[in-house]
């Protein structure tokens, strides 16, 4: 993969080799941005999993960052009403459905009540190849919406392994202070850790890094992550 000048002379600005503590690794990363605009930055942790094998949760972020998320709740009733009450940005049932079937996809996050699954579960070639499919597991089915949603509203996200046992999460942005984006780090990584399947073996984490959205990546300390 080519790299542009600017890449490149970001990269040879620090040891590639060594590796940092969070909130050294985040200051770094901030010093090497170059973008014009506010750049995103990526936590991404390497696990040693098999391929069956998946780490998958939601968290709060201890320093939020992220922009108010546009919620979608399939709920009929009473619960619909709760998620009109709670701020849900769309609130319907086969109405929204036939709506997305028809090409609308303008959320962020989809929430719904296991009794509306049934008929959820139909846009799952739809919602699925985009993440945003509700699911038990991430907490986006349940009867709950009003604490559902007030998870969201604090800036809960969602950690998934792919394919090849890495992690990708966007964690901050390159403007907050470098000790907030390493708060971030360490507490994702110390939640994706509780995640460790029993069948996993050996060392959990094999690799952490920190990067910017057009920058190089930063290596942290994974003593410091364990």
């Amino acid at each position: 993969m080519k790299h542009g000048k600017k890449y490149l002379e970001a990269s040879a600005k620090y040891d590639k080799q060594k590796s940092y503590s969070y909130d050294e690794a985040a200051k770094l990363v901030k010093e090497l941005s170059f973008a014009k605009f506010d750049e995103t930055i990526e936590l991404s942790v390497k696990l040693n999993i098999k391929k069956s094998q998946t780490v998958r949760d939601t968290t709060v972020l201890p320093a939020q960052f992220t922009a108010e998320k546009k919620v979608l709740v399939f709920a009929k009733g009473e619960k619909a009403e709760e998620a009109k009450a709670a701020g849900a940005a769309y609130v319907g049932d086969t109405d929204l459905i036939d709506k997305i079937k028809g090409g609308w996809l303008d959320f962020d996050v989809a929430v719904a009540t296991p009794d509306m699954m049934r008929d959820v579960g139909r846009l799952g070639p739809i919602l699925g190849r985009r993440g945003l499919m509700p699911n038990p597991k991430t907490q986006t089915v349940t009867f709950d919406i009003k604490g559902a949603l007030a998870e969201l509203s604090k800036g809960r996200v969602e950690f998934r392994s792919d394919k090849t046992g890495v992690v990708h999460l966007a964690i901050g942005k390159v403007s907050m202070d470098p000790e907030s984006v390493g708060k971030n780090a360490e507490h994702v990584v110390s939640e994706i850790i509780k995640k460790k399947p029993a069948e996993a073996k050996g060392d959990f984490i094999s690799s952490v890094a920190l990067s910017s959205t057009m920058g190089p990546g930063v290596r942290v300390e994974v003593k410091d992550a364990l």
